[in-house]
């Protein structure tokens, strides 16, 4: 079996740190340093195996990024022109995304603010929001290995798009997916808020091009996948009915919560 397939093996079948060697592997010596989640076959150096795998994973992550593209950027333009019209100079708009790293709950900041609401309630209603992270983050925790400081960071690259498509089917996260879709995907969202932020007299009403409805689209495109069994879809129906019914009766990030329980509740076991 060729080294590269071996290695893809690992990539696309295994998580980190449980990907078990391959019959004819041999093992290395022991002051060779080999990745966990890395399975050799024949004799190849441990750091070319290295080089491999990185390859491997930054084109399968640009790859799956590659749909989020033109959503990420739009997301990051339209933040841009909101927070100007909330009162917010490029240079804070742009620092807020890139140090924040949370589309909807910067959205619902910077709009109370703009309307002469306090800090704390800001504060409140994004925290509301980005909820459904501590439920993301405990999900992938058992594959973000190494020190402390080095998951800290890495969980940094936790968004809804990284998180779902990094996801694998039969359980358990590629954490080198997540990494090569949250980079790009925050590269665009930090770039588009400067241009929105910069632009916002020229660009207008948002309302004409409909881009109230990107956030919709690109939620559903990472649920659809995982609609493939019935029990599944009916889930996701009352969820949506839940999230929609509360959401004029709810604070923001409410109607998420309720939905999310929904589905906890209801989850084929």
């Amino acid at each position: 079996m060729g080294m590269s397939r071996s290695v893809s093996i690992c990539l696309d079948h295994s998580s980190y740190g449980r990907c078990p060697f391959i019959a004819d592997a041999k093992p290395p010596a022991e002051d060779d340093a080999v990745r966990p989640g890395l399975a050799l076959s024949g004799r190849a150096p441990v750091g070319h195996l290295r080089s491999v795998t990185t390859t491997l994973e930054r084109e399968r992550g640009l790859r799956l990024f590659a749909p989020f593209s033109v959503p990420a950027m739009t997301l990051g333009l339209s933040f841009g022109v909101v927070a100007a019209r909330s009162g917010f100079d490029v240079l804070t708009a742009t620092v807020m995304s890139l140090t924040t790293y949370a589309g909807s709950a910067q959205f619902a900041a910077v709009t109370l603010l703009g309307a002469g609401t306090g800090v704390p309630i800001a504060l409140a209603a994004a925290t509301l929001l980005n909820l459904r992270y501590l439920a993301m983050g405990i999900a992938v925790a058992p594959w973000f290995e190494g020190p402390w400081w080095r998951r800290l960071a890495e969980s940094q690259m936790i968004v809804d798009a990284s998180w779902a498509v990094g996801h694998r089917p039969g359980g358990g996260f590629d954490r080198g997916v997540m990494h090569w879709i949250a980079v790009p995907f925050l590269v665009l969202w930090v770039g588009g808020t400067a241009v929105g932020a910069h632009f916002a007299s020229a660009i207008g009403s948002l309302d004409r091009f409909g881009l109230d409805a990107i956030v919709p689209a690109m939620f559903l495109g990472l649920l659809w996948p995982r609609l493939s069994e019935p029990a599944d879809r009916r889930v996701a129906i009352v969820a949506a009915a839940i999230a929609l019914a509360t959401t004029p009766l709810t604070p923001p990030g409410m109607p998420v919560l309720l939905a999310l329980a929904a589905v906890v509740a209801g989850r084929p076991r």
